[in-house]
């Protein structure tokens, strides 16, 4: 059994690793704006049930990821040592 929390897990991530997870947020988030907008032009049911569907996990997704990057810690960028 498990008692610790997952929510109270921390770890670290490099910043590279951060800038790739918030890039892919915005681009799953801008995505889904553009797939419900599309909604309107569609005139089969099925369609915009899988339309709105996607639409749904995009928007689940990119939350999934958020969570997780408030998890974490970003890792301070070590200094180059010069030789």
């Amino acid at each position: 059994m498990i008692t610790k929390s997952v929510a109270d897990e921390s770890f670290e991530i490099s910043p590279r690793f951060r800038r790739t997870i918030e890039e892919r947020i915005a681009r799953l988030e801008r995505d889904s704006v553009q797939d419900e907008a599309l909604v309107s032009t569609l005139g089969d049911d099925d369609h915009i049930r899988r339309q709105m569907r996607l639409v749904a996990l995009q928007r689940s997704e990119a939350l999934r990821m958020r969570l997780f990057l408030d998890r974490a810690r970003t890792r301070d960028q070590r200094p180059m040592i010069e030789i």
